[in-house]
């Protein structure tokens, strides 16, 4: 029994939404707070940028630190994680001949950005055919870990990813790359606030996460983590102000990416609020109790298309990707939208047609009944 929190989402009543993963979606308090802070801005337009939101950027990321387990002076913030990646990936020295490794079950943004950056840099994207359906952990890592050359330079990995929906087991990379000395960058777009994150623990090199997702933020807020000893190496994508600074701070890292021209950075300030919000409803177990419908319910599809399952149910967080029977994706999804007004991505990938249904703390189990009786009626 999912303990339901609709009450405190601003989402269409008369909507099944059942795509919390694309863009997320805001709880009422942190939105709440997102005005408190623009009114602030509006009311007294210099002051605020001049005295008050460098500090409160600070503050936000002190929060957002503890809550991912890093140093806040290690993290800034981005609009998304393409954009944080694409300030990674321009910074990189590749050259001729080195290799970027990947798999097929990368975000497509972030498959376009790596085939740019590395045609422009003369290197060579690789991404490794994951099998879908997998089977088990070693089926990953014997076909991932293989898939390393002596010109892999760095490895881009999805912690959770997009479409397929999957938990990979970044962690073994993680290690093993560091044995090979091959840098580690990891998309968790899909993590912050779903499953939980330990930066210090997991030891990437460079970690890119959305919290607009499963933190329940306003739209626009992600952060870039990096190791330090890297920071110097990861350049702006705008030069301004914070380049050679007329008031540098302790770290170039802060000044190069906090501050690249008038925006409305309000957003970034309500990471407290939304922090706050996670542990006042105990979120670890609500994510749990999320968890746990997912694999119910992916029980049910799998009983009624009779099919095996994509991937353990271990690697399942609060989404999860069917194969469907059909022919026209898009017509079936705005099927489901307009005859059952439910909310819910289906698209092609690799060839098959997908749907993947989210959970989040204001569903309940009679959302996913009604999603598997208009499947049922749609198939027949």
């Amino acid at each position: 029994m999912i303990s339901n929190l609709k009450s405190q989402f601003l989402l269409d009543p008369d909507v099944t939404f059942l795509n919390h993963g694309s863009f997320g979606a805001c709880a009422k308090p942190v939105y709440e707070n997102l005005l408190k802070w623009q009114k602030k801005m509006e009311q007294e337009p210099v002051k605020f940028f001049e005295e008050i939101l460098f500090d409160a950027l600070k503050t936000s990321r002190e929060a957002l630190g503890d809550y991912i387990n890093c140093s806040a002076d290690d993290l800034v913030y981005f609009p998304n994680p393409t954009t944080a990646v694409n300030a990674v990936a321009r910074s990189l020295k590749l050259g001729r001949g080195d290799e970027v490794l990947s798999t097929g079950h990368i975000y497509g943004a972030l498959d376009r950005s790596w085939k740019y950056i590395c045609n422009e840099k003369k290197a060579q994207f690789v991404k490794v055919n994951i099998p879908f359906p997998i089977h088990s952990k070693d089926e990953f890592l014997d076909c991932f870990l293989n898939s390393i050359s002596n010109n892999t330079k760095v490895i881009f990995l999805s912690h959770i990813t997009s479409m397929t929906a999957m938990k990979f087991p970044v962690e073994e990379v993680i290690k093993f790359a560091k044995e090979k000395n091959i840098l580690t960058i990891i998309d968790g777009a899909h993590v912050p606030g779903h499953i939980s994150l330990d930066i210090a623990k997991l030891d990437a090199d460079i970690y890119t996460g959305a919290c607009h997702k499963w933190m329940c933020t306003p739209k626009g807020i992600s952060f870039l983590y990096v190791r330090k000893e890297l920071q110097e190496n990861i350049h702006p994508l705008i030069v301004s102000w914070g380049w050679e600074s007329e008031s540098p701070r302790s770290s170039r890292f802060l000044d190069w990416h906090e501050w690249q021209g008038t925006r409305d950075m309000s957003a970034f300030l309500t990471i407290p609020a939304a922090v706050k919000f996670l542990e006042e409803h105990n979120w670890s177990e609500l994510a749990k109790q999320c968890r746990e419908q997912v694999v119910h319910t992916r029980n049910q599809f799998l009983d009624f298309l009779d099919i095996t399952p994509p991937c353990p149910d271990s690697w399942l967080g609060q989404m999860a990707s069917i194969p469907l029977p059909i022919d026209d994706a898009d017509t079936f999804k705005k099927k489901l939208l307009k005859t059952y007004q439910i909310q819910v991505p289906v698209f092609n990938w690799e060839g098959s047609a997908y749907l993947r249904y989210s959970i989040q703390a204001y569903n309940t189990e009679s959302d996913l009944d009604k999603l598997l009786s208009a499947i049922q009626e749609l198939l027949s």
